[in-house]
């Protein structure tokens, strides 16, 4: 069932999760996230899915953390897992083949979600950016494991060093995503990838993807483990109150001294 901010579309055996905040480029916010998670979830358990895409609707995949939500995280007393936590243990364990349909803007989760996905496929025009030196924290989701094994240890440290932006030629160049699209076609194209897919069966797919994630996601999350043991010792600090503070204010951040 579909919410107001991500919509869900089922066609055959194909699901296609769709990040619905398109006023805010689809910035992740914790019911966003929570939302994506449970959809994971359940397209895991559902025997008639065998293939999930993953989109944005509007010009951006998604702009990243909402960054309005990250000064002021909500709280929470049920003990419960939510927001951030929730969607990237379901992204973690996510056991049938996975496609990103980068229709636009990626940054922030917006690029550090794909090397969860089995295929991503790229609007000719889009951009990706892992902007977290800007921001005065560090690489998230596993990634300090995850994106140099899929774009190589240097293509790595120079996308989260430097911030710099990452068009769909170069990203297939270093082999973030396998294929680029035509403008406005990358859902089409992902559809058309998922087809063929999704006539498989599905329980072959499922073996085959947890014998991939097995050999794979122990060290996913000794990288997650290290990774917040860094955010918690950086986040908060003079530079990320500063790019905060900059970001409200709707200027360039100052790390001079920093």
């Amino acid at each position: 069932m579909s919410s107001d901010i991500l919509r869900i579309e089922t066609e055959g055996r194909v699901r296609v999760l769709t990040f619905n905040r398109p006023d805010h480029l689809n910035a992740m916010n914790g019911a966003l996230y929570e939302d994506v998670g449970d959809a994971l979830r359940a397209a895991s358990a559902d025997k008639d899915v065998a293939v999930v895409i993953l989109t944005g609707e509007g010009r951006a995949f998604t702009a990243g953390h909402d960054l309005d939500e990250m000064d002021n995280p909500p709280v929470h007393t049920d003990g419960g897992q939510h927001g951030f936590r929730r969607f990237r243990e379901a992204l973690e364990v996510f056991d049938k083949p996975l496609v990103a349909a980068v229709n636009g803007l990626g940054v922030g989760i917006g690029l550090t979600m794909l090397p969860y996905c089995d295929c991503v496929i790229m609007d000719e025009t889009a951009r990706l950016r892992a902007p977290f030196t800007t921001l005065g924290v560090t690489v998230e989701a596993g990634n300090s494991y995850l994106l140099p094994a899929r774009v190589g240890w240097a293509n790595a440290a120079r996308l989260l060093f430097t911030a710099e932006w990452l068009s769909a030629e170069r990203a297939l160049e270093i082999g973030l995503v396998q294929e680029i699209a035509d403008k406005g076609t990358a859902l089409a194209a992902a559809r058309a990838f998922a087809a063929p897919i999704a006539g498989m069966p599905v329980a072959s797919l499922v073996a085959t993807k947890r014998l991939m994630l097995e050999a794979r996601n122990e060290h996913v999350r000794a990288a997650h483990y290290r990774e917040q043991i860094a955010f918690e010792e950086i986040g908060k600090g003079p530079a990320n109150r500063e790019a905060l503070a900059a970001f409200r204010e709707k200027r360039e951040a100052d790390f001079s001294g920093l």
